[in-house]
């Protein structure tokens, strides 16, 4: 297994168990995984009364050999869930966050 392949895993199973520790009866959470474009989103939908919920909950591109994260709505954080799978905090970027707040952090800038 290359590289590339493995890192589609770890993404994979890594939102797989996010997906799983956050079930709600309200909400229903479901997975949009293209692993051509490197691209990983967990999306939540359904009803809260009379609002929907429908948005990207997670998304993740693998680009460059790095993780961006573009979006993360989770309490214990995404990056952290990854770094337990073992992903070096070197490879990860919090593109939610401006390049300059980056700068100050622990994981990789871009």
């Amino acid at each position: 297994m290359d590289s590339v392949t493995s890192d589609y895993d770890v993404v994979e199973r890594t939102l797989r168990g996010v997906m799983h520790r956050y079930r709600t009866e309200k909400n229903r959470t479901v997975t949009a995984f293209d692993r051509e474009n490197g691209q990983f989103v967990l999306l939540r939908e359904g009803w809260d009364g009379y609002h929907r919920n429908h948005f990207a909950w997670i998304h993740i591109e693998l680009r460059d050999g790095k993780y961006w994260i573009h979006r993360d709505g989770t309490e214990h954080g995404i990056a952290n869930d990854l770094v337990e799978a073992g992903i070096p905090k070197e490879r990860i970027v919090l593109a939610f966050q401006h390049p300059v707040r980056r700068e100050r952090g622990e994981f990789a800038v871009q």
